[in-house]
């Protein structure tokens, strides 16, 4: 039953198992998940299916491209997209260009799911989602999952509903991982990841994204104990030493550990932190070049907002500065500003995989060994496809509409077999060729034969005989008794065509 709650009528809220097992109606009139709470009457959803301004800067730092270059930018890659092994193989840095000015929001999905290697996951592991998707799952993991499904983006019209269609497949998502991993399990960071990925993409593909990013993008970080957030955490601070001194001697001198600030930072990838519109193009680039990205956006947020002098004037203690980095200035995370600002950072994949091995060391030293021990690293979309080389069926694109063409019967098929016989038959048939005389004829052309007699064979002279540039009309020897033939008016090639005597052929 439906309850009124705050003046608007607002579904049930069950068990998002029980509302995934019971079957929706597919020819169902309802529309999104904002249509059934209601909120299309007196709210607005922006470009991207935030309603009511959740994403306030949003409006603001989208950049809007003409019309004509989106369409230049489409062709260009769905062309990569056909041809997806040979650019990354050969020319990658093209692919990190055009993922750096912003992927197509037509082809973004189908973009990340390429660029992490879910897609080469996928057709790998036929059948793999269904099979866990039947499962019930673990209940301990079941139960906190569904006190997490409304936290996430409750004001994007996907996930507005409670039990609405975002959320049952956010939830089939996550509890597929937890089946697919038990041993890490559930951790609240990943289901932010998994829902942007579904405003993106189909539950399945989501799914695979999702297994990419916590193996080979971000691995540790949701396992238990998140030593490899804490680890990255002083990868971060070191780095900060070289890119703003400032900032790092004013974290040091307050003591303010690295994991108190950029926890969230890293672990929902910015997608709680920044406007959307820099959200997906910090995840452009993520998806292209790995864990650089994130920790490049990471040291721009702490060099602008604890960069100078007089930033530091307001901060004075812990607190303050706390405070201040839990409030950022919307300029410094406008796109164009820090999409600019991250591709000028000084920091690469050799640099993170350096600092990476000193502080690895330096937690073995003080802390001992790590208590969970994730796989290594990929620093991009090529590193994990020379990884895994994928088949050439793995990279097939299947059309995501396929329309049943229905079989003509027998009878019909011989009605179409008897009509293009027919039409042959026609064709092999010679027409008699029926000369249409010429209205504008000249005095001098002989008469047109009648019309009852068949025109006669021509008859070859001997004393004159047929040139081969002669046309066919003209193969019959003149009658002897007709006058000369005047000239010609076309054969006065260099006379007008305006004179008195040729005005028939004006």
């Amino acid at each position: 039953m439906a309850k009124i709650e705050n003046g608007r009528q607002s579904v049930d809220t069950r068990s998002i198992r029980t509302i995934s097992s019971s079957h929706l109606d597919d020819e169902s009139s309802l529309g999104s998940d904002s249509e059934i709470n209601g909120f299309t009457s007196d709210r607005q959803t922006d470009k991207y299916g935030f309603i009511g301004g959740a994403q306030q800067h949003t409006e603001e730092s989208a950049q809007d491209l003409p019309p004509e270059v989106l369409r230049q930018r489409e062709v260009k890659w769905l062309d990569m997209l056909s041809h997806w092994d040979k650019w990354m193989i050969k020319r990658f840095n093209k692919v990190r260009l055009r993922c750096q000015k912003g992927i197509p929001p037509s082809l973004r999905g189908r973009a990340w799911l390429f660029l992490s290697g879910g897609k080469v996951k996928k057709e790998q592991n036929q059948g793999k989602f269904q099979e866990l998707d039947s499962q019930p799952g673990d209940p301990k993991w079941i139960d906190v999952i569904e006190k997490d499904l409304h936290r996430q983006f409750p004001f994007h019209e996907m996930f507005v509903s409670r039990g609405g269609h975002g959320q049952q497949d956010l939830f089939r998502v996550l509890k597929a991982y937890t089946l697919y991993r038990p041993e890490e399990g559930y951790c609240q960071a990943q289901a932010p990841i998994a829902a942007v990925l579904l405003m993106h993409m189909p539950a399945e593909d989501a799914f695979w994204g999702l297994v990419q990013i916590c193996e080979k993008y971000l691995p540790g970080y949701y396992s238990p104990g998140l030593e490899a957030i804490q680890l990255d955490g002083e990868i971060l601070f070191a780095l900060l030493r070289r890119v703003s001194p400032l900032a790092y001697r004013h974290l040091e001198k307050h003591k303010i550990d690295p994991i108190l600030y950029m926890t969230e930072w890293f672990m929902c990838a910015f997608s709680r932190t920044l406007p959307w519109a820099s959200v997906l193009r910090v995840w452009d680039m993520f998806l292209c070049d790995g864990v650089k990205i994130i920790l490049r956006v990471g040291l721009v947020l702490l060099k602008c907002m604890l960069g100078t002098r007089e930033k530091l004037k307001a901060c004075q203690g812990q607190y303050e500065t706390m405070e201040l980095l839990r409030a950022i200035e919307p300029r410094y995370m406008q796109e164009g500003f820090l999409v600019r600002e991250i591709l000028e950072v000084p920091v690469t994949a050799r640099d993170v995989e350096r600092e990476n091995h000193t502080q690895l060391k330096r937690w073995k030293k003080n802390r001992g060994e790590l208590n969970f021990k994730s796989p290594p690293r990929m620093h991009g979309a090529r590193i994990i496809m020379l990884a895994e080389p994928p088949r050439r069926q793995d990279l097939q694109q299947n059309p995501t509409i396929v329309l049943e063409v229905p079989q003509p019967t027998p009878q019909l098929k011989k009605g179409k077999e008897e009509r293009k016989s027919k039409k042959k038959k026609s064709i092999k048939k010679s027409q008699p060729i029926v000369e249409i005389p010429n209205p504008y004829s000249l005095p001098s052309d002989p008469p047109p034969p009648p019309h009852s007699d068949p025109p006669a064979p021509p008859a070859v002279s001997s004393e004159t005989p047929q040139t081969e540039t002669d046309p066919p009309h003209q193969q019959q020897e003149p009658p002897t008794h007709l006058p000369p033939a005047k000239e010609s008016p076309l054969q006065r090639s260099t006379q007008s065509l305006s004179s008195t005597d040729q005005d028939t052929y004006l």
